[in-house]
């Protein structure tokens, strides 16, 4: 006698992944729109179209899946981060490419800004709990790191360039003028987001960070 499927305990598992991932989603969508304070977990789970309460039967309370969402954002860059296979490439190279997949990553994931934005307002009190995020940040600076030491070895960087300070320079560089964008094209008169404006500022992230590592 074969056994509903419905009580079959891979696909209720399965059905509760697809469920979260969607209620994650949603979530996304209404934090990267509203900030903390302004997201309304009834509007996510319209966005979702799920019952209110599985909601809080799989996240417990809105700070708790605004928590999950910030650890998916970061789970995700990271993913994306490893496709690049930056070990393979000469260091000169892999920085270059991680520079540049920052640059578009952001441009592709505006959410991604907005999210870390409000976190910032909430002076990062969710990230703090979260060892997740700490585990899921180390590998890339490790990468990072086996990366300016072999380019130093190589002869090609100069030594002495500490990876957390050079990932973030390079984070910041578009992260600022991407999330900055209406304000810095309103007082200077240009459109920062016109096509022209994106090419010449990847060009100028480059040298910069490029200029910084070479060696003379």
């Amino acid at each position: 006698m074969t056994s509903d499927v419905t009580t079959d305990p891979r696909q209720r598992s399965r059905d509760a992944d697809r469920t979260q991932a969607e209620i994650l989603l949603a979530a996304r969508d209404e934090f990267a729109e509203f900030g903390l304070g302004g997201a309304r977990v009834d509007r996510i789970a319209e966005r979702a179209k799920v019952n209110k309460r599985l909601i809080y039967y799989y996240f417990q309370n809105k700070e708790a899946l605004f928590l999950a969402v910030l650890e998916a954002a970061y789970d995700d860059i990271r993913a994306a981060e490893r496709k690049l296979h930056l070990e393979h490439l000469s260091p000169a190279d892999a920085v270059r490419k991680l520079t540049e997949f920052t640059w578009e990553y952001y441009l592709a994931h505006p959410e991604f800004i907005t999210l870390l934005n409000s976190e910032n307002l909430h002076r990062a009190r969710h990230l703090a709990q979260s060892d997740n995020v700490r585990n899921v940040n180390s590998p890339l600076i490790e990468t990072l790191a086996g990366i300016l030491e072999r380019g130093r070895a190589a002869g090609v960087f100069r030594g002495g360039v500490d990876p957390v300070q050079l990932y973030v320079s390079i984070a910041a560089l578009s992260y600022f003028y991407l999330s900055n964008n209406h304000t810095l094209s309103s007082a200077f008169g240009r459109d920062l987001l016109s096509a022209k404006a994106k090419a010449e500022r990847i060009s100028h992230i480059n040298e910069v960070i490029m200029g910084y590592i070479l060696r003379d």
